[in-house]
């Protein structure tokens, strides 16, 4: 199964932290992961708050878990309570359904693994995750879409 190298990484989470002072967002913390959900590579910016691992993981293990960008998952959580509070006990409390965790896929769309950004706002973290995508020169749910590849966004 291929999976992101730890030199993508590391240009996802360089560039993530690079744009994040360039907007001047509150401190980051960025993990990546590969397809399951082991860590590759983590960051955090001076001055960032306790448990940003975590969360930044949670991030990314939501994502992997479900398919989906983790926005997508608070999302389904609203919706289905009972089935996310499930997914979230049977994970050992490993996903967290808050936006910044993104699936990371290569130019065929296949899931080479994700990353979580936590430290600002969730619609912020969420951009910044797909920033950092991009610019290691790999793909989003959104970019293979919109390039015909067969990615299922929703529900």
């Amino acid at each position: 199964m291929p999976e992101v190298t730890l030199k993508q990484s590391e240009i996802i989470i360089d560039a993530i932290l690079a744009r994040g002072r360039e907007l001047d967002c509150r401190p980051l913390s960025v993990a990546v992961t590969d397809p399951g959900a082991r860590v590759k590579a983590f960051k955090k910016d001076d001055g960032s708050a306790m448990m940003r691992f975590e969360m930044a993981m949670g991030k990314a293990h939501a994502a992997l878990a479900l398919g989906r960008s983790s926005s997508l998952v608070r999302e389904r959580t609203e919706a289905r309570p009972l089935f996310m509070n499930y997914l979230i006990d049977a994970s050992g409390g490993r996903i967290f359904p808050e936006g910044g965790g993104r699936l990371i896929r290569d130019e065929r769309g296949e899931v080479i693994g994700a990353v979580g950004v936590t430290g600002d706002t969730e619609a912020r973290d969420e951009e910044l995750a797909a920033h950092g995508i991009r610019a290691a020169g790999l793909k989003t749910d959104e970019d293979c879409a919109a390039l015909g590849k067969h990615v299922r966004l929703k529900n």
